[in-house]
């Protein structure tokens, strides 16, 4: 039987772990900046670090709770509304990669979600200027 990613990582403790130490890097790092202002216009850090354990635990192969509790797991409709640039996606990619070296959370499993973070990270780069507002183009 294969293993769930959640628990190739080691459960829901080191998810909770690994989001925890994040969220700590974005809020302590340059590189966090602009992540902190982003989730300051939304619900807050408190409220992003509950529902990015939430979503990635459903997300990981455990427990759905994002879904439960909201209805969907659609990352790009949770992010619809975000001003988001590949300068965003990069810095919350330096951010997780710094998270799970520090908790020493390696191989193939975590090489893969790194790829994977990747791909939707940048997946979710838009043109809003502003919440809901599209960029001018010149």
């Amino acid at each position: 039987m294969v293993q769930k990613l959640i628990e190739q990582i080691g459960g829901e403790e080191v998810l909770r772990a690994l989001v925890e130490r994040f969220y700590d890097i974005v809020e302590e790092t340059e590189a966090g900046a602009q992540i902190v202002k982003l989730h300051k216009r939304g619900h807050g850090m408190d409220h992003a670090r509950i529902e990015q354990f939430n979503f990635l635990s459903g997300f990981m192969g455990g427990r759905r709770y994002y879904e439960e509790k909201h209805g969907h797991m659609d990352v790009k409709l949770m992010h619809a509304h975000v001003p988001i640039t590949e300068e965003d996606a990069e810095n919350w990619l330096r951010c997780m990669d710094q998270a799970l070296a520090e908790l020493k959370l390696e191989g193939p499993h975590v090489e893969r979600l790194r790829q994977v973070f990747r791909r939707v990270a940048l997946m979710l780069v838009n043109d809003l200027a502003e919440w809901g507002e599209t960029r001018a183009t010149a």
